[in-house]
Protein backbone atom coordinates (compact mmCIF):
# COMPACT_ATOMS: atom_id res chain seq x y z
CA UNK A 1 0.00 0.00 0.00
CA UNK A 2 1.44 3.06 -0.82
CA UNK A 3 2.00 5.93 1.86
CA UNK A 4 0.58 8.84 1.28
CA UNK A 5 2.80 12.51 1.25
CA UNK A 6 1.19 13.70 4.67
CA UNK A 7 2.15 10.34 5.91
CA UNK A 8 5.14 10.39 5.14
CA UNK A 9 6.05 13.93 6.40
CA UNK A 10 8.35 13.63 9.36
CA UNK A 11 6.97 15.35 12.60
CA UNK A 12 8.44 18.54 13.05
CA UNK A 13 10.58 18.59 16.36
CA UNK A 14 8.50 21.69 17.92
CA UNK A 15 5.33 19.36 17.48
CA UNK A 16 6.54 16.33 19.08
CA UNK A 17 7.44 18.33 21.83
CA UNK A 18 4.45 19.93 22.04
CA UNK A 19 2.47 16.84 21.63
CA UNK A 20 4.54 15.31 24.66
CA UNK A 21 3.76 18.15 27.10
CA UNK A 22 0.00 17.86 25.94
CA UNK A 23 -0.08 14.39 26.70
CA UNK A 24 2.27 14.10 30.02
CA UNK A 25 2.52 17.68 31.27
CA UNK A 26 1.01 17.27 34.70
CA UNK A 27 3.55 14.38 35.39
CA UNK A 28 6.06 17.24 35.35
CA UNK A 29 3.56 19.20 37.53
CA UNK A 30 3.10 16.92 39.70
CA UNK A 31 7.06 15.37 40.32
CA UNK A 32 7.53 19.39 41.24
CA UNK A 33 4.98 19.96 43.70
CA UNK A 34 6.59 16.00 45.14
CA UNK A 35 9.75 17.40 45.16
CA UNK A 36 8.79 20.68 46.64
CA UNK A 37 7.05 19.70 49.61
CA UNK A 38 9.90 16.89 50.59
CA UNK A 39 12.68 19.50 50.29
CA UNK A 40 16.44 17.98 51.16
CA UNK A 41 19.52 20.46 51.24
CA UNK A 42 22.83 19.64 50.10
CA UNK A 43 24.27 16.28 49.66
CA UNK A 44 21.70 14.85 51.52
CA UNK A 45 19.46 14.18 48.53
CA UNK A 46 18.38 10.83 48.88
CA UNK A 47 14.73 10.75 48.47
CA UNK A 48 14.97 13.26 45.48
CA UNK A 49 17.93 10.99 43.93
CA UNK A 50 15.58 7.89 43.80
CA UNK A 51 12.78 9.83 42.59
CA UNK A 52 15.22 10.39 39.35
CA UNK A 53 16.69 7.26 38.84
CA UNK A 54 12.38 5.66 39.43
CA UNK A 55 11.45 7.75 36.53
CA UNK A 56 14.56 7.49 34.32
CA UNK A 57 14.39 3.49 34.53
CA UNK A 58 10.22 3.54 34.34
CA UNK A 59 11.46 5.13 30.91
CA UNK A 60 13.73 2.54 29.71
CA UNK A 61 17.01 4.83 30.25
CA UNK A 62 19.68 3.24 32.38
CA UNK A 63 20.46 6.10 35.33
CA UNK A 64 23.85 5.98 37.46
CA UNK A 65 23.92 7.37 40.64
CA UNK A 66 26.66 10.00 41.01
CA UNK A 67 29.74 8.46 43.56
CA UNK A 68 28.96 10.11 46.34
CA UNK A 69 25.55 8.70 46.81
CA UNK A 70 23.24 11.93 45.38
CA UNK A 71 23.02 12.74 42.33
CA UNK A 72 22.35 11.03 38.57
CA UNK A 73 23.91 10.85 35.13
CA UNK A 74 22.07 9.23 32.63
CA UNK A 75 22.92 9.27 28.78
CA UNK A 76 20.92 8.79 25.36
CA UNK A 77 21.21 8.71 21.93
CA UNK A 78 24.52 8.22 20.00
CA UNK A 79 27.72 6.88 21.51
CA UNK A 80 29.48 7.97 18.32
CA UNK A 81 30.30 11.67 18.89
CA UNK A 82 30.29 14.03 22.07
CA UNK A 83 26.98 14.65 23.44
CA UNK A 84 25.41 17.50 24.40
CA UNK A 85 24.76 17.69 28.52
CA UNK A 86 21.53 19.26 29.93
CA UNK A 87 22.18 19.94 33.45
CA UNK A 88 19.77 20.12 36.78
CA UNK A 89 20.14 21.31 40.54
CA UNK A 90 18.66 19.26 43.31
CA UNK A 91 19.28 21.14 46.79
CA UNK A 92 17.07 22.78 48.81
CA UNK A 93 18.33 25.40 51.07
CA UNK A 94 17.94 26.21 54.86
CA UNK A 95 14.84 28.53 54.64
CA UNK A 96 11.87 28.49 56.59
CA UNK A 97 8.73 28.41 53.65
CA UNK A 98 5.82 31.02 53.98
CA UNK A 99 4.18 30.66 50.72
CA UNK A 100 0.80 29.13 51.86
CA UNK A 101 0.79 26.82 49.19
CA UNK A 102 -1.46 23.09 49.66
CA UNK A 103 2.18 20.96 48.94
CA UNK A 104 4.78 23.72 51.02
CA UNK A 105 7.85 22.19 52.48
CA UNK A 106 6.79 19.04 54.96
CA UNK A 107 10.28 19.33 56.48
CA UNK A 108 11.15 22.15 58.99
CA UNK A 109 13.54 24.79 58.18
CA UNK A 110 14.33 23.39 54.82
CA UNK A 111 12.63 24.86 51.27
CA UNK A 112 12.90 25.10 48.03
CA UNK A 113 13.71 28.76 47.68
CA UNK A 114 15.68 28.92 44.67
CA UNK A 115 13.53 26.84 42.67
CA UNK A 116 15.94 23.69 42.06
CA UNK A 117 12.33 22.03 41.87
CA UNK A 118 11.72 23.01 39.23
CA UNK A 119 14.64 22.78 37.57
CA UNK A 120 15.02 18.99 38.56
CA UNK A 121 11.21 18.47 37.36
CA UNK A 122 12.34 20.45 34.40
CA UNK A 123 15.02 17.83 33.37
CA UNK A 124 13.43 14.79 33.92
CA UNK A 125 10.67 15.74 31.75
CA UNK A 126 13.12 16.27 29.13
CA UNK A 127 14.49 12.54 30.06
CA UNK A 128 11.06 11.25 29.36
CA UNK A 129 10.53 12.90 26.17
CA UNK A 130 14.07 12.46 24.62
CA UNK A 131 13.73 8.67 25.73
CA UNK A 132 10.08 8.52 23.65
CA UNK A 133 12.31 9.92 20.41
CA UNK A 134 13.19 7.28 17.74
CA UNK A 135 16.69 8.65 17.04
CA UNK A 136 18.29 11.25 18.76
CA UNK A 137 20.36 14.14 16.46
CA UNK A 138 23.11 14.03 19.18
CA UNK A 139 24.05 12.43 21.88
CA UNK A 140 22.70 13.74 25.17
CA UNK A 141 23.71 13.28 28.47
CA UNK A 142 21.26 14.23 31.57
CA UNK A 143 22.78 15.73 34.87
CA UNK A 144 21.39 16.26 38.13
CA UNK A 145 23.39 17.96 40.18
CA UNK A 146 23.19 17.66 43.96
CA UNK A 147 25.00 20.69 46.51
CA UNK A 148 25.03 23.75 44.55
CA UNK A 149 23.74 26.07 47.33
CA UNK A 150 27.29 25.01 49.39
CA UNK A 151 30.84 25.59 48.71
CA UNK A 152 32.59 23.71 47.10
CA UNK A 153 29.65 23.08 45.68
CA UNK A 154 28.65 19.89 44.24
CA UNK A 155 29.22 20.52 40.45
CA UNK A 156 33.14 19.96 41.35
CA UNK A 157 32.02 16.35 42.52
CA UNK A 158 30.23 15.98 39.44
CA UNK A 159 33.23 16.44 37.65
CA UNK A 160 35.61 14.56 39.45
CA UNK A 161 33.17 11.87 38.90
CA UNK A 162 33.92 12.36 35.02
CA UNK A 163 30.03 13.40 33.82
CA UNK A 164 32.31 15.92 31.16
CA UNK A 165 34.05 12.99 29.51
CA UNK A 166 32.73 12.91 26.15
CA UNK A 167 30.83 16.24 26.43
CA UNK A 168 30.87 19.63 23.43
CA UNK A 169 28.54 21.82 25.02
CA UNK A 170 26.64 22.15 27.61
CA UNK A 171 23.17 24.11 29.08
CA UNK A 172 21.13 25.15 32.03
CA UNK A 173 18.28 26.72 33.64
CA UNK A 174 17.85 28.84 36.33
CA UNK A 175 14.50 30.31 38.00
CA UNK A 176 14.19 34.19 36.97
CA UNK A 177 11.34 36.15 39.11
CA UNK A 178 12.05 39.07 37.69
CA UNK A 179 11.49 37.78 34.18
CA UNK A 180 7.42 37.01 32.95
CA UNK A 181 6.66 33.26 32.76
CA UNK A 182 7.13 32.67 28.73
CA UNK A 183 10.32 33.95 28.53
CA UNK A 184 13.82 32.69 28.74
CA UNK A 185 16.84 35.83 29.56
CA UNK A 186 19.85 34.99 27.46
CA UNK A 187 23.13 37.01 27.23
CA UNK A 188 26.43 36.05 25.71
CA UNK A 189 29.84 37.11 28.44
CA UNK A 190 29.42 37.06 31.58
CA UNK A 191 25.94 35.80 33.57
CA UNK A 192 26.81 35.31 36.72
CA UNK A 193 29.92 36.44 38.98
CA UNK A 194 32.71 34.89 40.65
CA UNK A 195 32.39 34.81 44.61
CA UNK A 196 35.33 35.00 46.71
CA UNK A 197 35.00 35.17 50.77
CA UNK A 198 37.69 36.96 53.29
CA UNK A 199 38.35 36.32 56.99
CA UNK A 200 40.25 38.56 57.70
CA UNK A 201 41.57 38.43 61.97
CA UNK A 202 43.39 41.41 63.25
CA UNK A 203 45.24 40.98 66.73
CA UNK A 204 47.30 43.76 69.02
CA UNK A 205 48.48 43.89 72.58
CA UNK A 206 45.37 46.20 73.19
CA UNK A 207 45.53 49.08 75.53
CA UNK A 208 43.25 52.48 76.95
CA UNK A 209 41.81 54.65 74.29
CA UNK A 210 43.06 57.60 76.37
CA UNK A 211 47.08 56.46 75.19
CA UNK A 212 46.71 54.68 71.43
CA UNK A 213 49.91 55.87 69.95
CA UNK A 214 51.41 53.44 73.01
CA UNK A 215 49.76 50.24 70.68
CA UNK A 216 48.09 48.80 68.01
CA UNK A 217 44.51 50.68 67.36
CA UNK A 218 42.96 47.54 66.23
CA UNK A 219 39.65 48.97 65.84
CA UNK A 220 40.88 51.65 63.54
CA UNK A 221 43.14 49.69 61.93
CA UNK A 222 40.15 47.60 61.02
CA UNK A 223 38.14 51.11 60.19
CA UNK A 224 41.26 51.47 57.67
CA UNK A 225 40.29 48.16 56.02
CA UNK A 226 36.54 48.65 55.78
CA UNK A 227 36.92 51.23 53.55
CA UNK A 228 40.36 51.21 52.36
CA UNK A 229 40.23 47.59 50.24
CA UNK A 230 36.54 48.49 48.23
CA UNK A 231 38.13 51.83 47.69
CA UNK A 232 41.42 50.99 46.50
CA UNK A 233 40.23 47.70 44.95
CA UNK A 234 37.92 50.14 42.57
CA UNK A 235 41.25 51.92 41.46
CA UNK A 236 42.84 49.22 40.57
CA UNK A 237 40.20 47.09 38.83
CA UNK A 238 38.89 47.35 35.51
CA UNK A 239 35.11 48.85 36.23
CA UNK A 240 34.18 47.29 33.41
CA UNK A 241 35.03 43.98 35.03
CA UNK A 242 31.95 43.74 37.39
CA UNK A 243 34.43 43.66 40.76
CA UNK A 244 32.44 45.03 44.21
CA UNK A 245 34.05 44.74 47.05
CA UNK A 246 31.27 44.42 50.01
CA UNK A 247 32.13 43.65 54.04
CA UNK A 248 29.01 41.40 55.66
CA UNK A 249 30.58 41.11 59.64
CA UNK A 250 32.57 43.37 61.42
CA UNK A 251 33.39 42.24 64.93
CA UNK A 252 35.66 43.87 67.66
CA UNK A 253 35.70 44.77 71.46
CA UNK A 254 33.21 45.58 74.31
CA UNK A 255 34.45 48.57 76.42
CA UNK A 256 34.14 52.10 74.80
CA UNK A 257 37.56 52.88 76.72
CA UNK A 258 39.14 49.96 75.90
CA UNK A 259 41.15 49.32 72.57
CA UNK A 260 40.54 45.46 71.82
CA UNK A 261 43.41 42.57 71.21
CA UNK A 262 41.13 40.82 68.75
CA UNK A 263 39.09 41.84 66.20
CA UNK A 264 37.02 40.26 62.71
CA UNK A 265 36.21 40.95 59.41
CA UNK A 266 34.09 39.22 56.62
CA UNK A 267 33.71 39.65 53.20
CA UNK A 268 32.58 38.71 50.09
CA UNK A 269 34.90 39.59 46.63
CA UNK A 270 32.69 39.42 43.12
CA UNK A 271 33.58 39.84 40.06
CA UNK A 272 32.37 38.69 36.06
CA UNK A 273 35.53 38.82 34.16
CA UNK A 274 37.54 35.48 34.44
CA UNK A 275 40.79 37.08 34.36
CA UNK A 276 39.75 39.66 37.17
CA UNK A 277 39.22 36.57 39.42
CA UNK A 278 42.72 34.93 38.71
CA UNK A 279 44.21 38.31 40.16
CA UNK A 280 42.08 38.79 43.12
CA UNK A 281 43.43 36.83 45.93
CA UNK A 282 46.91 38.20 45.35
CA UNK A 283 45.61 41.78 45.00
CA UNK A 284 43.52 41.62 48.09
CA UNK A 285 46.55 39.86 50.35
CA UNK A 286 48.51 43.35 48.79
CA UNK A 287 46.21 45.30 49.64
CA UNK A 288 45.36 44.50 53.27
CA UNK A 289 49.51 44.02 53.80
CA UNK A 290 50.14 47.66 52.89
CA UNK A 291 46.64 49.57 55.02
CA UNK A 292 47.75 47.68 57.98
CA UNK A 293 51.83 47.97 57.88
CA UNK A 294 52.06 51.22 59.22
CA UNK A 295 49.41 50.96 61.68
CA UNK A 296 51.23 47.94 64.42
CA UNK A 297 48.00 45.73 64.06
CA UNK A 298 48.73 41.83 63.39
CA UNK A 299 46.48 39.93 61.27
CA UNK A 300 46.16 36.84 59.81
CA UNK A 301 44.37 36.39 56.52
CA UNK A 302 42.23 33.70 55.50
CA UNK A 303 40.90 34.19 51.53
CA UNK A 304 38.14 31.03 50.05
CA UNK A 305 38.31 31.19 46.68
CA UNK A 306 34.42 30.31 45.26
CA UNK A 307 33.40 29.82 41.84
CA UNK A 308 34.64 31.22 38.61
CA UNK A 309 31.78 33.63 36.70
CA UNK A 310 29.13 31.67 34.00
CA UNK A 311 30.57 33.33 31.14
CA UNK A 312 28.17 31.89 28.32
CA UNK A 313 30.08 30.94 25.29
CA UNK A 314 28.34 32.48 22.41
CA UNK A 315 27.92 29.92 19.90
CA UNK A 316 25.81 27.72 22.78
CA UNK A 317 23.80 30.90 23.59
CA UNK A 318 22.82 31.05 19.48
CA UNK A 319 21.50 27.50 19.89
CA UNK A 320 19.43 28.07 23.06
CA UNK A 321 18.22 30.88 21.04
CA UNK A 322 17.39 29.01 18.63
CA UNK A 323 15.29 27.14 20.72
CA UNK A 324 13.43 29.75 22.73
CA UNK A 325 12.45 31.64 19.73
CA UNK A 326 10.76 28.17 18.30
CA UNK A 327 8.31 28.48 21.61
CA UNK A 328 7.06 31.69 20.26
CA UNK A 329 7.89 35.39 19.08
CA UNK A 330 8.01 37.18 22.65
CA UNK A 331 10.31 34.10 24.24
CA UNK A 332 13.64 35.65 24.08
CA UNK A 333 14.38 38.34 26.41
CA UNK A 334 17.69 40.02 27.42
CA UNK A 335 18.91 39.28 30.95
CA UNK A 336 21.62 41.34 32.65
CA UNK A 337 24.62 40.05 34.73
CA UNK A 338 23.98 38.79 38.31
CA UNK A 339 26.58 39.70 40.88
CA UNK A 340 25.15 36.06 42.79
CA UNK A 341 27.51 32.66 42.12
CA UNK A 342 26.52 29.73 40.23
CA UNK A 343 28.81 26.60 40.26
CA UNK A 344 27.36 25.73 36.64
CA UNK A 345 30.27 27.79 35.95
CA UNK A 346 32.92 24.94 36.87
CA UNK A 347 31.73 23.02 34.09
CA UNK A 348 32.40 25.70 32.13
CA UNK A 349 36.22 25.48 33.01
CA UNK A 350 36.11 21.85 30.76
CA UNK A 351 33.83 23.14 27.90
CA UNK A 352 32.02 25.97 26.24
CA UNK A 353 27.72 26.09 27.42
CA UNK A 354 25.21 28.15 28.28
CA UNK A 355 22.56 29.07 31.27
CA UNK A 356 19.26 30.59 30.80
CA UNK A 357 17.04 32.60 32.98
CA UNK A 358 13.88 31.19 33.12
CA UNK A 359 11.09 33.55 33.94
CA UNK A 360 8.95 32.68 36.60
CA UNK A 361 6.67 35.65 37.36
CA UNK A 362 3.43 35.44 37.16
CA UNK A 363 2.73 39.11 35.91
CA UNK A 364 0.82 39.66 38.41
CA UNK A 365 1.93 39.82 42.15
CA UNK A 366 5.03 41.57 42.90
CA UNK A 367 8.54 41.14 42.00
CA UNK A 368 9.74 38.45 44.47
CA UNK A 369 13.53 37.59 45.13
CA UNK A 370 15.29 34.00 45.06
CA UNK A 371 16.48 32.71 48.63
CA UNK A 372 13.34 34.17 50.32
CA UNK A 373 10.93 32.28 52.37
CA UNK A 374 8.24 33.43 50.34
CA UNK A 375 9.71 32.31 46.68
CA UNK A 376 7.34 30.72 44.83
CA UNK A 377 6.68 29.67 40.29
CA UNK A 378 4.23 30.62 38.24
CA UNK A 379 4.22 26.70 36.52
CA UNK A 380 3.43 27.30 33.25
CA UNK A 381 7.32 28.32 33.47
CA UNK A 382 7.94 24.65 33.59
CA UNK A 383 6.66 23.96 30.24
CA UNK A 384 8.82 26.93 28.74
CA UNK A 385 11.40 25.24 30.73
CA UNK A 386 11.19 21.38 28.96
CA UNK A 387 10.80 22.98 25.67
CA UNK A 388 13.94 25.17 25.57
CA UNK A 389 16.08 22.01 26.81
CA UNK A 390 14.43 19.51 24.80
CA UNK A 391 14.92 22.03 21.49
CA UNK A 392 18.78 22.43 21.85
CA UNK A 393 18.82 18.49 22.09
CA UNK A 394 16.27 17.93 19.28
CA UNK A 395 17.81 21.12 17.09
CA UNK A 396 14.12 22.69 16.95
CA UNK A 397 14.07 25.56 14.26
Amino acid sequence: MAVSETEAQPVAPRDLIGAWWAAHGQDVVAWRRHIHAQPELSRQEINTTDLVIAELTAAGLQPRRLPLGTGVVCDLGRADQPRVALRADMDALPITERTGLAFSSTVEGVSHACGHDAHTAILMGVAKLLASVDALPVGVRLIFQPAEEVMPGGALDAVAAGVMNGVSRIFALHCDPKLPVGSVGLRSGALTSAADHIDLQLHSAGGHTSRPHLTGDLVYAMGTVITGLPGILSRRIDPRSGTVMVWGAAHAGNAPNAIPQEGRLRGTVRTGDHTTWAELEPLVRSVIGELLAPLGVRYDLSYFRGVPPVVNDEVAVAMMRTAVAAIGPNAVADTPQSPGGEDFSWYLEHVPGAMGRLGVWDGIGPHGDLHQPGFDLDERALEIGVRTLAGIALGVA
